[in-house]
């Protein structure tokens, strides 16, 4: 500042005033500081609903928290000890909600993927009614699960079910067991979530599939590429990170699944379409086992985690 004074006193300048000075520095800490302001209501928001229950949660895994007693001693690891120690009562409904989510989610995500990707290319086009078959396509997704559960449950009745009457008036098999047999039940709970969350990923889709410049397509034409190279080496490319949201999203939800199986099949038969969410509502609501079920959510949170990072990982992989 002192030679900035003296210059200015050569030149025969008055010099600026001091406060000219603070004043700036004061404005540049302002400036600083206000991406900060405009993040503090997320922050704080995140922090008490967000953080605050996980680690909340984290701390309740590790004690033995009986909802109908006052005393909560700590014990460390042994609820996620029981989850692994064949010895243990819930060691079997534990990895047999497990493997019954394992199921659904391998059967239902390659379906969420790829039948809405069909939907967006074909919605894509130009044609009369497209705007009506977009949204009859996303209809049913703003229907919740309950309704879609219900709904669904008497179609797919066994005896009573319209389903199996519309099947036996084509001279199909007319007592198909949708919702008490497997393999029908599996049928049943990803043909349902299928036909209820599609309209939803093909959405997506469509406004990926509207960020691909056209000239792409006309170069790629112009170079003699035919439709499946154009999908392959335009399309594709093009949707890589509309389709690693949707493929990780798909996962997070599917292996999250609760409403379907808890209304359509009931568990059944017997427990082979209880999923993990079933599992740990039953262990902290119904046997007020709350250290267990915690300790059952942070587990299945880290598994779904490291799905979401396998996933990340490999998409990177193959844009390198």
């Amino acid at each position: 500042m002192a030679d900035v004074i003296e210059v200015g006193a050569a030149r025969g300048d008055a010099p600026p005033p001091a406060g000219r000075f603070r004043r700036r520095g004061v404005t540049e800490r302002g400036h600083r500081a206000t991406p900060y302001l405009f993040l503090a209501p997320y922050l704080v928001l995140f922090g008490v609903f967000g953080l605050a229950p996980i680690l909340f949660g984290v701390w309740i895994s590790l004690h033995q928290w009986d909802l109908q007693l006052p005393n909560r001693p700590f014990i460390g690891l042994d609820n996620y000890q029981d989850l692994f120690s064949s010895d243990s009562a819930i060691y079997g409904d534990w990895w047999s909600s497990v493997r019954a989510t394992a199921i659904f989610t391998l059967l239902s995500v390659p379906l969420l993927v790829v039948v809405p990707l069909g939907l967006a290319l074909l919605l894509n086009r130009s044609f009369p009614g497209r705007t009506f078959f977009r949204a009859a396509f996303f209809a049913p997704y703003v229907l919740g699960v309950a309704v879609i559960g219900l709904l669904w449950r008497f179609l797919l009745d066994a005896n009573l079910g319209l389903v199996n009457r519309l099947l036996g008036a084509v001279g199909l098999p007319s007592d198909t067991p949708w919702v008490t047999d497997v393999p029908w039940a599996w049928v049943s709970l990803v043909g349902v979530t299928v036909w209820w969350t599609c309209g939803f990923n093909a959405v997506i889709y469509l406004a990926g599939l509207q960020d691909i410049p056209a000239e792409l397509y006309e170069a790629a034409r112009v170079d003699g590429a035919n439709g499946w190279d154009r999908f392959r080496y335009v399309t594709l490319p093009g949707l890589r990170p509309v389709l690693l949201f949707v493929l990780t999203t798909t996962i997070l939800a599917s292996a999250n699944v609760f409403g379907q199986s808890f209304l359509i099949t009931q568990g059944a038969p017997g427990e082979q379409t209880r999923t993990v969410v079933w599992r740990i509502v039953d262990e902290g609501l119904r046997d007020y086992d709350a250290g267990r079920a915690a300790a059952m959510s942070v587990l299945f949170a880290l598994m779904l985690a490291v799905v979401s990072i396998v996933n990340f990982r490999l998409f990177r992989y193959r844009e390198d």
